[in-house]
């Protein structure tokens, strides 16, 4: 593991990205900023954080040979790591908002953003973007969001923290190489049992800013979600498709 740190970025994402374009970088190269001035999360959200006082980093994760049809267990992989991570800190009423933010009950605590970069149809890499609210405490009137200081009420150390997320990750992702289709189907249902308001009634907006109610029964292995309507109907959506409302 190779740790380059910033003090100012405008993307730690854009920053891997353009180094992996010009130099040859190892598994695991991480890029971690004091600050960020243009950070981004998904559907090309800004992800606000105050300097110095949460963690947003990348990492580049190398591939030798997975298809691009499996890229959302990326995702997988990534949620259940920081969510197993946030756990063991004792955050209480953890979930993953699919397809994934980690909260702690209604508020958005960590973000993830995921940019593969394929060669025909496999990924060659991915670059893994987390934001990860930990010390701050005020944050300008945004609904739904917290940080490990306001939920726990104790200040982290970065550093420790941002080692011990990345151990997380790359016990993680050892599995996925293993490529034992048990365990990570395993990974995979463990996923969907901690899906934020999993067969709970709730309202969503379509892409024609329309509102409906239903239940998240499912997430397909492409990573759509499935939301059971009236009459029990199933029907899958994609990420632009869809927005769950809180």
């Amino acid at each position: 593991m190779y740790i380059i740190k910033l003090n100012a970025t405008e993307s730690t994402n854009v920053y891997l990205k353009e180094l992996f374009a010009e130099v040859a970088l190892n598994d695991f190269t991480v890029v971690v900023a004091n600050e960020q001035s243009k950070g981004r999360g998904q559907m090309g959200t800004v992800w606000e954080s105050e300097p110095g006082k949460n963690l947003t980093f990348s990492v580049l994760k190398r591939f030798d040979d997975f298809m691009v049809s499996q890229q959302f267990m990326i995702n997988v992989m990534v949620s259940m790591a920081l969510y197993k991570h946030l756990k063991k800190l004792q955050i209480p009423d953890l979930s993953v908002k699919w397809p994934n933010d980690i909260l702690s009950g209604h508020h958005k605590i960590a973000g993830i953003l995921i940019e593969n970069i394929l060669s025909g149809d496999k990924i060659q890499s991915s670059v893994i973007g987390i934001g990860l609210n930990v010390n701050q405490m005020h944050f300008n009137n945004l609904p739904n969001v917290s940080s490990i200081k306001l939920i726990l009420g104790k200040n982290m150390d970065l550093d420790e923290l941002l080692s011990s997320i990345l151990k997380s990750m790359q016990e993680t992702f050892a599995v996925l190489n293993a490529k034992d289709p048990s365990i990570v189907n395993t990974i995979l249902e463990n996923y969907k049992s901690v899906l934020f308001r999993k067969d709970k009634p709730s309202t969503f907006r379509n892409e024609n800013d329309e509102l409906f109610m239903g239940f998240i029964t499912d997430v397909s292995a492409e990573g759509k979600i499935i939301v059971t309507l009236e009459d029990d109907v199933k029907k899958e959506f994609g990420l632009k498709e869809i927005k769950l409302l809180y």
